[in-house]
């Protein structure tokens, strides 16, 4: 194999798509310290923040979701995508790739569809237990489609099917971090239950809700401490809610260490986004999931069933979340033997080094890109 493949990493929108896209350019780095890699994600999203600090190049692509519902935004679209089909060509054109890899997202489409027309070979990553509209649509076309849930021969292909398992952050997948030490950063007692609830960096209106609706609840277990990230997008409604006054709850937009978060925790409230969830099989936590409905093909919902069949996990739904969330993770903390239980069923789920075996795939079509 050339040892200076050019690879490109397309996609993002969210950090369920950017840091497993991060991690996957990492293991590819370790493989092949000399590959060259571009990343090309959407303008004004987060990976165009978060991939320069993480050390790699990134061009952004003029691009955004279609929305389902009716909206003047939709009017723009199809301007959106020619513009992003002609940038997503001359990117092509000018860093000449052996190989794409799109991670899902905004920006993966116009760049797999270009690489298509160009013969250029391709991967996708399908991070969901239920494969998104544009990524079966893509994958008719792709070389590889790594999936990191069993039996998606329904969605794909079979014969360019690959079981990798989701990337996960090192700092999670490789966590060393006792209780204790999590407790003491964040300022808890490690001898009193610890209950963390989040809905992804930006936040999760019902997620919040259902913890700003149980101060009552919260006020009677004082013994319990809650450390609550209720996202930069709903600072100005519930950083001075009563919950978040209460002296048991510590609430803050943004958990700037989540391995300490996941070490520290005796039960979980969180979305269950692709991402999340495979964090939550390394970190081996019981969790009450609350499946996001505005998702595409409510993929939210299938990935927190697929755990919930495995015995693996509670879900609630969002519609029930103020008067379930809550009241149900309390009970979890009062049942030790159920806790364990959720805990050894969902570390068993875990994928150790699915960014390698991405990796691997990528490396190996980009050799046969050379090749062409």
């Amino acid at each position: 194999m050339d040892p200076k493949p050019k690879i490109i990493i397309s996609g993002g929108g969210t950090g369920g798509h950017v840091f497993p896209a991060i991690a996957i350019a990492d293991a590819i780095k370790e493989k092949q310290p000399e590959a060259e890699i571009l990343f090309v994600g959407a303008k004004g999203k987060m990976e165009m923040e978060k991939v320069p600090k993480a050390g790699y190049p990134i061009e952004g692509l003029w691009i955004s979701g279609f929305h389902r519902e009716l909206t003047l935004r939709n009017l723009l679209f199809p301007l959106k995508l020619l513009s992003s089909l002609l940038g997503a060509w001359r990117i092509i054109s000018r860093f000449k790739p052996d190989v794409v890899a799109g991670v899902g997202g905004f920006a993966s489409g116009p760049l797999l569809e270009v690489a298509f027309r160009r013969g250029v070979p391709a991967l996708i990553q399908e991070q969901n237990s239920y494969a998104g509209v544009t990524n079966r649509l893509l994958a008719r076309k792709a070389d590889r489609v790594c999936v990191a849930y069993r039996n998606m021969e329904r969605f794909f292909p079979a014969d360019r099917l690959v079981f990798t398992g989701n990337p996960v952050r090192k700092v999670i997948q490789d966590n060393r971090s006792t209780r204790e030490e999590g407790a003491r950063y964040f300022g808890f007692d490690p001898t009193r239950p610890i209950l963390l609830v989040f809905g992804g960096s930006l936040g999760a209106r019902s997620v919040n809700q259902a913890v700003d609706a149980n101060a009552s609840r919260l006020r009677e277990r004082q013994e319990v401490q809650v450390l609550w990230q209720y996202g930069q997008l709903y600072e100005e409604p519930f950083s001075r809610c009563e919950t978040a006054r209460l002296p048991n709850v510590k609430a803050q937009p943004f958990i700037d260490r989540m391995d300490l978060a996941y070490a520290m925790a005796d039960v979980i409230i969180c979305r269950s986004g692709a991402l999340t969830v495979s964090e939550l099989h390394f970190a081996g936590k019981p969790a009450i999931l609350i499946p996001s409905p505005n998702v595409a093909e409510d993929h939210q919902t299938k990935n927190a069933m697929a755990l919930v069949d495995a015995g693996a996990a509670w879900i609630v739904r969002d519609e029930e979340a103020k008067e379930l969330a809550v009241a149900k993770a309390l009970e979890l903390l009062n049942d030790e033997a159920a806790r364990n239980r959720l805990s050894f069923n969902i570390r068993k789920l875990a994928m150790p080094d699915a960014a390698g075996r991405i990796a691997e795939e990528v490396l190996r079509l980009a050799g046969r890109g050379k090749g062409q």
